[in-house]
Parts: C-alpha cells; sequence; structure tokens
C-alpha cells in the first residue's frame, strides 16, 4: 500500500468517530447547489456557454448590491448559481492568483452548497470545533437559511450548508430585484440527453491530498470511497460519495510534489498554473457518439477523443476549458448500470489530456 493510502486509512476512522460523537452524522444531506463566478464582463457569455453545452436552462435571474445573479437546474442536478461581484471584496482572491488565473482574480467554482435540516445544531457543533465561517453567524434569506466556510488552505473550495424554510429552488434574497427575461436556451435535440451533474473534480497538492478528503469528510457526511493510481503521470484520482446519492466529491492530486514541468505530470502542472480549484465538472450523458459528434458540430472543442467502450462499462471525454469561467465539461456515459466513474485506462487517457491545458 502506498504512504498515502496508509496515512488515509490511519486517520478515516478517527474523522467518523467523531462525526458520529459530535452529533454530526448524518446532519449534512446530499448536493443543493454550486456556485459559479466569473467577472461582470463574462457572467452573460459564461451562461450562454453553458445552456448551449449543457441540459441546464436558466430559471430565475436577480440581482442586489453586491452580487448579479443566473440560477441554472435541469431535473434531477444541483442547481447551478453563476454570478458576478459587484463590489472588490472577495475571500477568494487569495486562492485565485497562480500564474494562469491572476487576468480572472474573480473567477472559478468558489462554493458547494449541501442541504441540512438543522443549520442552527450544525454550525454550534462546527464552531466548537473551531471551523471558520465567512459570516459571524446564519444568514436568513425568504427561503433559505445559509452560512458557508472560508475558503479551504488544502482546495481553495468553500463549502456551504443550507436549510430549506419556504420555497426550495428561490435563492433570491429580500433585497434582489428579479429580472424576468431570461436567457433562452437553444433548442438542439441533442441537449436533452446531456442530464444532471454527476460529479465535479477538484486538483489537490500531493501533500494535501490526504488533508483535502479528511477536511471534506469532516465538513460533510460523505465517505472516502477509492483512489485509482497513474503512475506514470504521477497522479491519484480519490472518489467521496453519500450513501444513496448519486453525485459524487472527486479529488486528483500528484503522488509526488511539483519539481518541474517536464517530470511532475498534468495534475501538479495544472495547480502550478492555476492553483487548486476545481478542474471539471462531469454532467452523465446518453447516447454519447451521437451527443459528442453533435457538440462537436456546434462548435465545442474538446482535449479528448471519447475514451472507454460498452464492453468496459462507460465512455467519457473533457471539453477545452472555457474561457469565461476556467472550467472542463466532462460528458460521461455509462452502461448497463456500471457504478463508476472511470476505468484505469480511462483515467490515464483523461489526465494526459488535461497536460493539453
Amino acid at each position: 500500500m502506498e504512504r498515502q493510502e496508509r496515512d488515509l486509512a490511519a486517520r478515516i476512522p478517527g474523522v467518523l468517530k467523531d462525526r458520529r460523537e459530535q452529533g454530526l452524522e448524518g446532519l449534512i444531506g446530499g448536493l443543493d447547489a454550486v456556485i459559479i463566478s466569473t467577472e461582470q464582463d463574462r457572467l452573460d457569455p459564461a451562461v450562454a456557454e453553458l445552456i448551449r453545452y449543457t441540459g441546464l436552462s436558466v430559471r430565475a435571474q436577480f440581482e442586489d448590491d453586491a452580487f448579479r445573479t443566473l440560477v441554472l437546474g435541469t431535473e434531477g442536478s444541483a442547481s447551478f448559481l453563476v454570478r458576478a461581484r459587484k463590489r472588490r471584496e472577495n475571500p477568494f482572491l487569495t486562492v485565485n492568483a497562480a500564474e494562469k488565473t491572476m487576468a480572472l482574480p474573480n473567477t472559478r467554482l468558489e462554493t458547494f452548497i449541501y442541504r441540512t435540516r438543522d443549520l442552527e445544531r450544525y454550525v454550534e457543533i462546527q464552531d466548537a470545533r473551531g471551523v471558520r465561517f465567512l459570516t459571524p453567524g446564519i444568514i436568513e434569506y425568504p427561503s433559505f437559511r445559509f452560512i458557508q466556510t472560508a475558503p479551504s488552505p488544502y482546495t481553495g473550495n468553500s463549502t456551504g450548508f443550507i436549510e430549506w424554510t419556504g420555497e426550495e429552488g428561490n435563492y433570491a434574497p429580500a433585497s434582489a430585484r428579479i429580472h424576468p427575461a431570461l436567457p433562452e436556451k437553444p433548442g438542439y435535440p441533442h441537449l436533452a440527453r446531456i442530464h444532471e451533474l454527476d460529479h465535479t473534480a477538484t486538483r489537490v497538492r500531493a501533500m494535501e491530498r490526504n488533508d483535502a478528503i479528511l477536511e471534506f469528510m469532516s465538513l460533510t457526511s460523505y465517505r472516502f470511497d477509492f483512489a485509482v493510481f497513474v503512475r506514470s503521470l504521477n497522479s491519484i484520482t480519490s472518489v467521496a460519495r453519500l450513501e444513496h446519492e448519486g453525485y459524487a466529491q472527486v479529488f486528483t492530486s500528484g503522488i509526488q510534489p511539483f519539481r518541474d514541468a517536464r517530470t511532475s505530470g498534468p495534475t501538479e502542472l495544472f495547480i502550478q498554473n492555476y492553483g487548486t480549484r476545481v478542474h471539471h465538472m462531469a454532467f452523465r450523458t446518453e447516447a454519447i457518439e451521437q451527443t459528442f459528434a453533435a457538440l462537436k458540430n456546434d462548435g465545442m472543442e474538446f482535449l479528448v477523443e471519447l475514451v472507454g467502450s460498452p464492453e468496459e462499462g462507460l465512455r467519457q471525454t473533457f471539453s477545452l476549458p472555457s474561457p469565461h469561467t476556467l472550467l472542463v465539461n466532462e460528458y460521461i456515459h455509462r452502461y448497463e448500470g456500471f457504478d463508476g466513474f472511470f476505468t484505469r485506462s480511462n483515467v490515464e487517457a483523461l489526465t494526459r489530456a488535461t497536460g493539453r491545458q
């Protein structure tokens, strides 16, 4: 067993025991929404791109003194809150200061929001454990209560928690100005074959991979499931899952820390260029061969051709990163109940493709 795996295996029981003893086990549910932030002049192009190349449609648009926000969704999926800041204050500026992201200081998938049935109890427990939140207390909205953590030192991501008290899906604050006119989704037939958010993958540094996974487990009810090592590319892909919930949280790191661009592999090189952040969003896709061809015909460019096969259980591909969000879209098709996220050969091909960034 790799040293990283021995360390992780030794530390996981303590996290699970602490969750049980503190009363956290089961208090947090599945993924409710993600927040993607863009620069102000890239918000509309980012939304146009998402509704053109995924199954998402715009469900609401509103703004207040701090943000302009569009809410996107599709059946069975976490919502997407795509927004642009109106003010300079941004707690993510430090983690956005990598070589290839400094020109887009407000751009990243910032926050994963998970459902809870008792936000007050959750915050009380985590406050006592020393978890840092971005606000002194819970924020009350017309339809929900909300709080989020400070950006993680390991991932750069924030973890948010929502307790619905009214109309689910209504994310507007009381002061919001509602825009009734919504961007129209293209009527391309192939978009009906692209479905919910299946997983996202965050790039983390080799020496912080275990800390990132354990931190995430301590904030949620997710459990570490498995990892795949690609030694030839100095990469580990690790999966955390929630029982009875489709969405999975994936972490990709190096096996060894970054040394130089030639030998360190695409995962550590990505972090050197872009910092720790979400690399891609995966969408469950049907008839992936036809869908892939249709997306190409509509102008989408890809980092890699389709990899995998029905015999292996799945096929998947990566798009080029968006110039507006810096995110890659993954399209993934599982065959006959295949429950995984990749095969060993697939993950090597996909990891290698990210070197093109």
